[in-house]
């Protein structure tokens, strides 16, 4: 069953885009439902999205981590598992949280899964693991955003950064 599926997921219309118009309506909508709490609790949520046995796109329960990593439970009702989910948390001072990090690129990759991130600021990124790249699907109050962020503490913000440049930027 799961060959088929996964034949079937490739034979869907948009399916060689890295993430859809489809795909990014229904992550933005589960994340406009998960940052507030996570900005409340201050930790990061985290889960998967695939394909259930029916070929709808659904996510995993959200999974609870701490304040600066979370791993998922592995998904029961997904077939095909094509991406990642992870909040940032609340903001902070503390905490590089308004770009995915290199671990966040580094797990995916190991998943053979791309990943949608969500940042107290409330911006949304997608994280291309073939590629290495990762690029902001939409800025600072796209998604629901943490009352307490303060836009520019982190200085200047690319729309896009290579693995190499998001680890360089890390650093500074």
């Amino acid at each position: 069953m799961r060959r088929f599926l996964i034949i079937l997921f490739l034979a869907m219309p948009g399916s060689a885009v890295a993430q859809s118009a489809s795909e990014t309506a229904f992550v933005t909508a589960l994340f406009n439902q998960l940052q507030p709490i996570s900005i409340r609790d201050g930790i990061e949520y985290c889960g998967y999205l695939g394909f259930d046995d029916q070929g709808e796109l659904v996510a995993s329960a959200a999974t609870p981590g701490d304040e600066a990593s979370c791993l998922p439970d592995e998904p029961r009702r997904i077939a095909v598992v094509v991406a990642s989910y992870h909040t940032h948390g609340r903001f902070s001072h503390e905490y590089f949280n308004e770009i995915p990090s290199g671990d966040d690129m580094e797990g995916d990759e190991e998943e053979g899964i791309d990943g949608w991130v969500a940042t107290p600021g409330g911006r949304l990124w997608y994280i291309d693991t073939t590629d290495m790249v990762t690029w902001q699907i939409c800025g600072i109050g796209c998604l629901a955003s943490d009352p307490n962020f303060i836009r520019g503490d982190m200085g200047p913000m690319a729309e896009s950064y290579s693995y190499d440049q998001l680890v360089r930027r890390l650093d500074e």
